[in-house]
């Protein structure tokens, strides 16, 4: 009979690979974060030039599925390390779990919205371009998401207390929340973001990729593992939302640049707000000329 201690061992074993799967699928998204540029100021020439699809994204592609596939046979066990009782009265973990999912959802919003609202009172172009991209990104991510719960219908692991993540109802996610676990739209929307903000930041100051990358996937990385420490998803699941969350902040930026005259970044981004000094305002635009 194995002591209480080695259970409690194995099972941290158990997170530990979860948690290092995560990891290790998002590292190439850091890596290869960093596109050319030609200035710092203005790169969407390089991005004309380059193609939207690369050998990069087939590697970190090929990253997320390898992990997701290795994590099916491993849902069980991460779940059971999570839902053990010296993990779930940790205060430290409780707290940090529930702050980093609303940073997460609906905090990205919040933010977004934030940093569009600065840029364009202040007119911090940058600031402005970094929270509209970014809400992009995330919007984008939640519609792939919400299709993919609804479709799937995978149930979620309290549904079984962590030990069936082979339940399906094909379609039963569009009606109930209940069965919408595959992917994890928390985990979606947090690496959306890092992604967006990694690339978009990375365009301005190249280096930053050392910097900015692995807070903003480390974080992103927290988000996934605290919507299974609260026994809402399945590591599979966490993972591919990690996929799809990268993948579209990535090409989200990647695109706008690449297409300036795009109407959606036209509208939001050549829009200017004029007060007309009776306590009102002007809202106005500039339109390209052939």
């Amino acid at each position: 009979m194995r002591t209480q201690n080695s259970v409690g061992s194995a099972r941290r074993r158990h997170f530990g690979t979860a948690a290092l799967s995560l990891l290790v699928a998002a590292h190439p998204a850091i890596v290869t974060a960093q596109e050319p540029v030609t200035d710092p100021r203005d790169t969407t020439h390089s991005q004309k030039q380059a193609p939207f699809f690369t050998a990069k994204d087939l590697v970190l592609a090929g990253g997320f599925v390898g992990a997701t596939v290795l994590m099916f046979p491993l849902d069980k066990r991460a779940a059971a390390a999570l839902l053990d009782s010296g993990t779930q009265t940790n205060r430290l973990f409780k707290h940090a779990s529930t702050d980093v999912e609303i940073i997460a959802s609906p905090g990205a919003y919040f933010i977004g919205a934030g940093l569009y609202t600065i840029g364009k009172i202040g007119k911090y172009d940058r600031v402005a371009d970094l929270g509209w991209h970014g809400t992009e990104a995330v919007l984008f991510a939640q519609g792939v998401t919400t299709l993919l719960k609804g479709v799937v219908g995978r149930g979620r692991p309290f549904l079984s207390n962590g030990t069936d993540p082979g339940d399906y109802h094909l379609g039963k996610g569009f009606s109930s929340g209940d069965w919408s676990s595959f992917p994890s739209g928390h985990t979606s929307t947090a690496f959306a973001a890092a992604a967006a903000v990694t690339n978009e930041t990375t365009r301005w100051w190249p280096r930053s990729t050392w910097v900015v990358g692995p807070l903003m996937y480390g974080g992103a990385t927290m988000v996934g593992l605290s919507r299974m420490y609260h026994n809402r998803h399945w590591g599979s699941d966490v993972l591919l939302g990690a996929a799809i969350g990268t993948f579209s902040g990535r090409k989200v930026v990647q695109y706008v640049h690449g297409h300036p005259g795009n109407k959606f970044d036209h509208f939001m981004l050549r829009t200017s707000v004029i007060p007309d000094g009776h306590g009102g305002a002007y809202v106005g635009t500039s339109i390209p000329l052939p």
